[in-house]
């Protein structure tokens, strides 16, 4: 088995996370630490013309960046769908 990946959440991440309600927040997080052990699960889409990869946790998406030769997963956003989701990235 492979060495698991260091999830880092940037500091705008982890203030869109602590802003989350407390059940949608309990929602996200496993899914967020599950990433150090695969960060590219099976619904896991990788964005269009970024680096950039998106899980989605009903009306949640959490997007995060790969870095497979220092082995870290860095959540970039969490935030609800909305137009504005994937804009400054």
């Amino acid at each position: 088995m492979s060495q698991p990946y260091r999830v880092d959440l940037l500091p705008r991440a982890q203030r869109q996370l602590r802003a989350l309600p407390p059940s949608a927040g309990a929602r996200v997080r496993p899914r967020i630490v599950d990433l150090a052990a695969d960060p590219r699960p099976t619904d896991a889409r990788r964005l269009r013309d970024e680096d950039l990869w998106r899980i989605r946790i009903a009306d949640l998406r959490v997007i995060y960046r790969i870095d497979d030769a220092a082995r870290v997963v860095s959540i970039t956003r969490v935030a609800r769908r909305s137009e504005s989701t994937y804009r400054r990235l």
